[in-house]
């Protein structure tokens, strides 16, 4: 099996999962970390979400840290493969793999070239496939969870077993029977009720004068169908029967007949990609998988068409009476639907009936279609249907058949009904985005301007028609460049460049036709999700968006899910790819007023900063509070129950925030700084330090010079700290004295106490221990002037764990457990924690590591039920050197390690002393 290419790096899924760099394996891990490993390359280049991940690592009993050690493992893999290699990507990683890396891809590329073959010599074609299978050395996705294995193993089996029995056609066709006799006999053992190996068995044994046996091999198999599963064999192996009893000698997959219709359409010269999609589709049309009809789903202009005629022109050996195809024209701009009446004369045209012969009625043409193709092996693709109704009566009615429907609308009462698989179509992944644009303008230019590529790329938000379109300018120019496109791109209106001279190829015309079917309800949540500035959006959200009830607003997306208008990539959540965005920014601007736009915005930015305001304070119960404006009519701020809902509701909209910090309208600056404000809980817990300063900048922006001073001064604290956490000490100081004197001006001790405990942590950092300890006694005495005995306890600890780095580990001590006393009479959870870790501390340096190891493991579980990755790893870190001192090397590996994964994730800059330790 070829290892690694040209000495790069080679990931393996076809046999144990692993990666190769230079042929070297590199230390990938146990079961879980290859699954997520794996998880990443099925979907190479493609977004996987975490509770993805989660499922396939953990199967169904996921303990409460499970995203902490998701993250870890994650973390893992960014350091073994490079942070670039695999990213976050809200709402999980992507893991980027290139041409030629990943086995899987080789192998479907091989199998493309052995089927775009298929006009050549029945030799060369086998050769070529035999070369495919030997890339597939098995067992298939070695050393991962079985989780993953069901999830996945069945799927990957029938793609390689189809390409099996391609292989075993091409070698009768080549007449290359006697040899083949005894791997298909080995298969038939192992795969019973495949009636193709049947059916080829008996051909290669025919043909090799063993009729007797051959006639054996149909008796054992109809007797097997017929006791374990008491069905009779179907129409290819009595074919093949009847072929042996007459002396015969077609192939099992083709039959000759005098008039067979062969519809499809030409298919796409320059088809790229959609390997996963056409493995289902091959998996489906297997005789004996069940499938009689599958419903192919999705968006305007994503390639619904493309895929199926490029799938159907591979199998049409399959269906050897002949393949139909309809244009049912459900979204055409340029005319009406096609009804099922004239769809079903249009069918019966096809099939040779005489005008004289055709029945009058409707129901009785259907009828007379539904007995011709009656124990036929035919192929129905019935495609662009409007919806359920329209593909409905023209389902053939036989199992022998099998039907592909595409729409822009879900099928779902298709899947509920008359039992379709339903094969939803997204975008192209970056990978492919990048070889279609290679295949269209030529890989010279995609190769000598990478960036200009990938700006068009992002432009195109990946959606095929889109990258035909620009595609087509380019290859009808060749001397331009690619970043002059890519400059036209960014200069103007997007859509406006995304038009290709006639309506089926103008992308804002194809997203309209989708539009117009919608309800009143239903346009004008989409028109003014145009305003929403997230990646996904909420049932919640929407409604405040709107201005509705979350009934209303979850019947207009589900309208919405329906029409391939929005996407639903997680359960409640709604998200649209940014051309959508645009069209829906396009239609509120021209549709809604300045005033009902405003409205909008003002009702989703109080949903948000109210929801954000309330889930901060259940994490920090303690921390000052901020009171914004009540919320406008029409908002409804989302009930959050717990800390971890609180958590769970920031990881969920973390980006959407952000964004809303930066991009809310003039007019809105309290909301800016107020949500900024809203954040810092969650950026401290989750480590989302970029963030942290940008909202906070933009914050600064927001308040301004002449803002409110009170406003100004939480903006320039909480600046202060993010810069503190990038290890910036220097601006963080300069952020932090800025606050102080702003909260001195205005008179607010509680928020001057805050500073001097920020203050003390940052001169901690620059080794100013005595002046670090100066601020923490004036924020402990700044608490107990304002009478606030929970914060007054907080900062006694700070003042203990000051005491303990200057060497005074008596004075450490009291304090430290006077603090942990009165929080735990207060049931403040963290600032127990933070004790617990400086008690650790403080006992480590008194020479009693066994108690510190007590300690500071009561401290993580705080910390982990609160969310904290970053004071976690750093406890960790602390608790490795206790289990040194206890004599416990193997304990403390695993503490450091465990603390690695996280810090790195984290980018923390003790991540750097860890890697040094455990080298």
């Amino acid at each position: 099996m070829e290892t690694d290419r040209n000495g790069g790096r080679r990931y393996h899924l076809l046999g144990p999962v692993g990666v190769h760099v230079g042929g070297v394996p590199l230390p990938v891990g146990g079961p879980k970390p290859r699954t997520i490993l794996a998880a990443l390359l099925l979907e190479a280049n493609r977004v996987v979400s975490e509770e993805r991940l989660i499922a396939v690592g953990w199967g169904e009993a996921w303990p409460t840290t499970v995203r902490g050690q998701l993250q870890a493992y994650v973390s893992g893999l960014r350091k073994l493969l490079g942070p670039a290699v695999v990213a976050r990507r809200p709402p999980g990683y992507l893991l980027q793999v290139a041409p030629g890396e990943l086995d899987l891809h080789d192998f479907d590329e091989a199998v493309a070239r052995a089927r775009d073959g298929t006009t050549g010599r029945p030799g060369e074609r086998a050769a070529l496939l035999r070369r495919a299978l030997d890339l597939w050395p098995g067992p298939t996705l070695g050393g991962t969870t079985e989780a993953l294995l069901d999830a996945q193993g069945p799927a990957l089996r029938e793609r390689r077993f189809g390409v099996l029995e391609e292989l075993y056609d091409a070698e009768l066709d080549a007449g290359r029977h006697a040899e083949v006799i005894g791997p298909l006999r080995q298969a038939v053992r192992d795969n019973p009720f495949r009636e193709r190996l049947h059916a080829q068995l008996m051909l290669a044994l025919h043909r090799c004068g063993r009729t007797a046996e051959a006639l054996e091999v149909y008796a054992a198999a109809r007797a097997r169908l017929a006791t374990e599963l008491g069905v009779e064999p179907g129409r290819l192996l009595r074919r093949a029967h009847q072929s042996v009893l007459r002396e015969e000698p077609p192939s099992p997959a083709v039959e000759t007949a005098p008039t067979v219709p062969r519809q499809l359409p030409a298919p796409l010269p320059a088809f790229i990609g959609r390997a996963a999609e056409l493995s289902a589709l091959d998996a489906a049309a297997c005789p004996d998988s069940g499938v009689r009809v599958v419903a192919v789903t999705g968006s305007a202009g994503v390639g619904k068409t493309a895929l199926t005629v490029r799938w159907a022109h591979t199998a049409r050996a399959r269906f050897p009476d002949g393949q139909l195809h309809v244009d049912l024209r459900g979204f055409d701009p340029g005319g009406p639907a096609v009804t099922p009446a004239e769809a079903v004369r249009g069918l019966l045209d096809a099939l040779r009936v005489p005008a004289g012969q055709l029945p009058t009625g409707f129901d009785a043409q259907v009828g007379l279609y539904r007995s011709l193709l009656a124990d036929r092996r035919m192929l129905v693709v019935l495609d662009n249907a409007r919806d359920a109704e329209q593909a409905r009566p023209l389902l053939p009615g036989t199992c022998s058949c099998f039907t592909v429907v595409t729409s822009r609308a879900d099928l779902s009462s298709l899947v509920a009904a008359e039992a379709a698989t339903p094969l939803p179509l997204g975008l192209f992944s970056v990978d492919e985005a990048r070889q279609m644009l290679s295949r269209r303008v030529g890989a010279g230019r995609v190769r000598r301007e990478p960036r200009a590529a990938e700006e068009i790329i992002e432009a195109s938000a990946r959606l095929p028609l889109a990258l035909a379109v620009i595609a087509a300018r380019a290859a009808t120019r060749p001397a331009f460049p690619l970043a002059a496109l890519a400059a036209e791109l960014r200069e103007c209106d997007r859509l406006d460049r995304f038009d290709g001279g006639a309506p089926s190829s103008d992308v804002r015309t194809v997203f309209a036709v989708s539009y117009r079917t919608l309800g009143a309800t239903a346009a004008r949540v989409f028109r003014l999700l145009g305003l929403h500035p997230g990646p996904t959006v909420s049932v919640a959200a929407t409604a405040s968006l709107a201005g509705v009830d979350p009934d209303g607003a979850r019947r207009a997306l589900v309208a919405l899910a329906r029409a391939h208008l929005v996407d639903e990539p997680r359960p409640g959540r709604y998200g649209m790819h940014d051309l959508l965005r645009g069209y829906a920014a396009e239609l509120v601007h021209a549709h809604d007023d300045a005033a009902v736009r405003r409205a909008a915005a003002h009702r989703l930015l109080d949903h948000y900063l109210h929801t954000a305001l309330a889930a901060d304070r259940l994490l920090n119960p303690r921390r000052d509070v901020v009171t914004p404006a009540p919320p406008r009519a029409g908002a409804r701020p989302e009930p959050v129950g717990d800390p971890r809902q609180a958590m769970a509701w920031f990881e969920a909209e973390h980006p959407t925030l952000v964004a809303l910090v930066h991009q809310a309208p003039a007019g809105f600056e309290a909301h800016r700084w107020q949500l900024a404000w809203a954040l810092v809980t969650f950026f401290d817990r989750q480590g989302h330090w970029d963030d942290y300063v940008a909202v906070h900048r933009a914050a600064l922006d927001a308040v301004g010079r002449d803002g409110v001073p009170l406003a100004r001064a939480h903006t320039h604290r909480n600046l202060g700290r993010a810069y503190a956490r990038l290890r910036r000490l220097p601006d963080a100081d300069t952020e932090l004295r800025r606050a102080l004197a702003l909260y001195e001006q205005t008179g607010d001790e509680q928020g001057a106490a805050q500073v001097h405990g920020n203050l003390s942590w940052v001169l901690e950092r620059r080794g100013r221990h005595r002046a670090a300890l100066h601020h923490a006694r004036q924020a402990m005495r700044a608490y107990e002037r304002l009478g606030d005995r929970v914060m007054t306890a907080n900062a006694r600890n700070t003042v203990g764990w000051q005491y303990a780095l200057l060497g005074d580990l008596d004075r450490a001590l009291g304090h430290c457990r006077a603090a942990l006393t009165l929080l735990q009479g207060a049931g403040d959870r963290f600032g127990e924690a933070v004790t617990w870790d400086s008690l650790g501390y403080i006992h480590q340096r008194r020479g009693r590591p066994a108690e510190a190891v007590a300690c500071y493991r009561r401290a993580l579980d705080l910390f982990r039920e609160a969310g904290d990755l970053s004071n976690e790893g750093q406890t960790l870190g602390k608790l490795a050197a206790a289990h040194d001192a206890v004599g416990d090397p193997g304990a403390a590996r695993q503490a450091r390690q465990e603390a690695l994964r996280i810090l790195e994730g984290l980018g923390h800059p003790d991540a750097a002393r860890l890697r040094g330790e455990l080298g």
